[in-house]
């Protein structure tokens, strides 16, 4: 039963992230007359190692595509779990300045994990203290790596210490 809410928390939370971060337009669509190829996203679940996620602290195989499996669209998002916290990375063409506008996205910083440089956040709620982002800029837009630790364990250490242990080996595989 503990793993069950567990996993639905994890679910809602990771949804309420995803799912915030757009923003509202009202009026009519405008054609665009000269054509542009998107950029297709990276796709976490096939762009990571099995010996990086290890590496990471989680176990292959337990890679879950999407929230609760279920895709999202104009994201491409991977989770794994390890003993004590979750590793999610998530890929989308949006921009940092969108999620630093998204309201409860909170605590903007500069910061360097495994020589790459990024913006470390966190959301308010009830999570706030369980878990921990960084985006990366890259081509397509975002990549976001997030820990979270596993709610109910003991002697959690903070998510941002565990981010930057496990970006040691994930932030290498994550685009440019």
């Amino acid at each position: 039963m503990g793993r069950r809410i567990t996993l639905m928390l994890l679910g809602l939370l990771l949804a309420s992230g995803v799912v915030g971060c757009g923003d509202t337009t009202s009026g009519s669509p405008t054609t665009n007359t000269t054509t542009t190829t998107a950029k297709a996203l990276f796709n976490p679940c096939t762009g990571i190692s099995d010996d990086a996620l290890r590496a990471a602290g989680v176990d292959p195989a337990t890679e879950e595509a999407g929230i609760g499996g279920v895709h999202q669209s104009g994201w491409e998002i991977c989770s794994w779990r390890g003993p004590k916290y979750f590793v999610t990375v998530f890929s989308t063409s949006r921009t940092v300045s969108e999620f630093e506008r998204k309201p409860g996205n909170v605590e903007f910083e500069d910061v360097t994990v495994a020589g790459r440089q990024g913006r470390q956040f966190r959301v308010e709620g009830a999570s706030k203290n369980l878990d921990c982002d960084v985006l990366f800029a890259a081509s397509q837009g975002v990549v976001q790596l997030r820990v979270q630790n596993r709610a109910g364990q003991d002697n959690l250490e903070n998510p941002c210490t565990v981010l930057y242990r496990v970006g040691d080996s994930i932030v290498p595989a994550l685009p440019r």
